[in-house]
């Protein structure tokens, strides 16, 4: 394969063109993640609506995680080679399809296909707006941008579940509409994105995808998380269900690393994995997305279950947690673009999520909404510093060219953290309810055979059933949050292993670029004395590191 023609993707973009562009980019990250959170109050609506159960419940938001989950280095791999513009598109319309398609379900397996197709174009939203940010603002100056990510974050995670509540407590508009508001939101941001996004392609000959590796990996993944939701329920632990589909799938992914290690183009590439910020920062996802997507999606469901509020309150319920999301970020970014420094941050914020999910891990469904909510601002600290963060570690470690791939692989392993994360506190969730709610039927006197644990529609139930559910949801979610917990320490480790670095002022690694190192040592790619660049008169200049 012949070498890549290198175009001005290298060069910064003006301040004004680069917030215009960023407008379409954040509306983009709104419409995905306000996918997920205008559906988090109404799902308990939306399933009993479709008389689902718990495990129906987990997953209509594993669908999801899981199709994102083994799509996202697939997308990061084809921005790297291909235009990202365009690509982003294309993710979007995916996106649509499938909303438009979940709105439109008349079952709870209907509704559950419909979301893994939508995944499919949130793996690709979620990596490919990182990879564009990321090719036009240097890694310093990227943390000031990271407030606006964070706002817009915590607008789509309040605004989302006050939308979805509000719109299932509207009798004329109902549930469905939790899937059809999506889509004028989109329909502006694929506007916005043509007339604003401009991102030279770096032209490549004879390119190649590593069709193969991707299938493996998305096998792979795809095998071991079904395993991970059936596992305890529909089959025991020491199964030969479970022997087939674990092996199946360790075998599967140990192809993919064969495969990946051999493809000229590998999807993701092992040698960016290996690196340590990366491999760290990776391990750190993977718990960070673990806790905090396996934690907080139960949320709104104890709110309306255990504690017997409705939607839009849940929603409400919800805004500490998007607060403390909000203020990290902006506060964050701005000190980390003052500094240069990122570490402190990522491991101030990996102590705060550890703090905040063993608060809720104490709470049951009579614990005072101050102590919930105290507890769920300091998560959303944590979240705030973390997340993003890790991102942005990865990304100043790479060069431009490799950015897609590197990005896309902590968003991958974050997304897995997150779909096991799911699918495991959800199994957990479902066999303590149960049996609570065997246990206090059975104390109370009432016959068991009508299986009253085993759906979400509250309002069938006679009212003593009614109370026993309530209870038995509101008591088992302080457990979750309390495995929650323990799985974020691997984030503090992971935090405090970072190499300690300045993040690089250029878009591009000064070896990779039209700049190169002057001095005889340099932590993670960066130079660590002076940098001489040429500008586009043919003019050197040096910056003092």
């Amino acid at each position: 394969m012949s070498a890549p023609t290198m175009t001005a993707e290298a060069a910064p973009m003006s301040k004004r063109k680069t917030l215009e562009a960023l407008s379409g980019l954040l509306l983009v990250l709104f419409v995905a993640m306000l996918s997920s959170t205008v559906v988090s109050t109404a799902l308990p609506k939306i399933i009993g609506a479709l008389n689902g159960s718990q495990t129906q419940y987990t997953w209509v938001v594993t669908a999801t995680l899981l199709t994102a989950t083994a799509t996202t280095p697939i997308w990061g791999k084809l921005a790297d080679l291909f235009n990202k513009k365009l690509l982003i598109q294309i993710a979007i319309v995916v996106f649509l399809v499938g909303s438009v398609a979940a709105g439109f379900a008349q079952s709870a397996g209907q509704l559950i296909a419909a979301r893994a197709f939508q995944g499919i174009g949130v793996g690709g939203l979620q990596a490919l707006v990182q990879v564009a940010i990321a090719a036009m603002i240097p890694p310093r100056e990227r943390g000031r941008y990271n407030g606006y990510l964070g706002g817009v974050m915590a607008l789509a995670t309040v605004g989302g579940p006050l939308l979805g509540g509000l719109i299932v407590d509207t009798s004329w508009l109902g549930w469905r509409w939790c899937f059809f508001v999506g889509v004028p939101v989109a329909a502006v941001a694929l506007f916005l994105l043509q007339i604003t996004l401009n991102l030279p392609t770096v032209r490549r000959d004879n390119v190649k995808i590593d069709y193969l590796g991707a299938t493996l990996i998305a096998a792979g993944v795809s095998v071991l998380l079904i395993w991970i939701s059936f596992v305890d329920d529909s089959f025991a632990w020491l199964s030969w269900q479970t022997g087939a589909m674990v092996g199946g799938a360790v075998l599967l992914l140990a192809l993919a690393v064969w495969v990946e290690a051999r493809a000229a183009e590998p999807v993701v590439p092992l040698h960016i994995v290996r690196e340590r910020t990366t491999a760290l920062a990776i391990l750190g996802s993977l718990a960070v997305g673990m806790a905090m997507f396996g934690g907080a999606v139960f949320l709104g469901q104890y709110f309306q279950i255990g504690r017997g509020y409705s939607p839009t309150e849940a929603g409400l319920l919800t805004i500490p947690m998007m607060a403390g999301v909000l203020i990290s970020s902006i506060v964050a970014g701005r000190m980390i673009t003052a500094t240069g420094k990122i570490k402190p941050y990522i491991v101030f914020g990996a102590f705060m999520l550890v703090i905040g999910f063993a608060m809720l891990g104490t709470i049951d469904h009579e614990t005072s909404l101050v102590f919930v909510g105290l507890a769920m601002f300091i998560v959303g600290v944590g979240v705030g510093m973390t997340m993003q963060n890790l991102v942005l570690a990865v990304q100043n470690t790479v060069a431009l060219k490799d950015i897609g791939a590197a990005s896309a692989s902590v968003a991958f392993f974050r997304s897995l953290g997150g779909t096991i994360g799911v699918s495991v506190l959800g199994a957990v969730l479902a066999r303590r309810v149960t049996d609570r709610i065997t246990h206090d039927l059975a104390a109370a006197g009432i016959p068991t055979s009508g299986g009253g644990g085993s759906t979400l529609n509250l309002d069938a139930l006679p009212e003593p059933v009614r109370q026993i559910v309530r209870a038995a949801y509101g008591d088992a979610t302080g457990h979750i949050f309390l495995i929650s917990a323990a799985i974020a320490v691997v984030g503090i480790v992971a935090a405090l292993l970072l190499r300690p670095v300045t993040l690089r002022s250029s878009l591009d690694l000064p070896d990779t670029g039209r700049s190169v190192a002057v001095g005889a040592d340099a932590v993670d790619g960066a130079p660590a004395f002076d940098e001489v660049s040429v500008d586009s008169a043919g003019r050197e200049e040096r910056t003092r590191r």
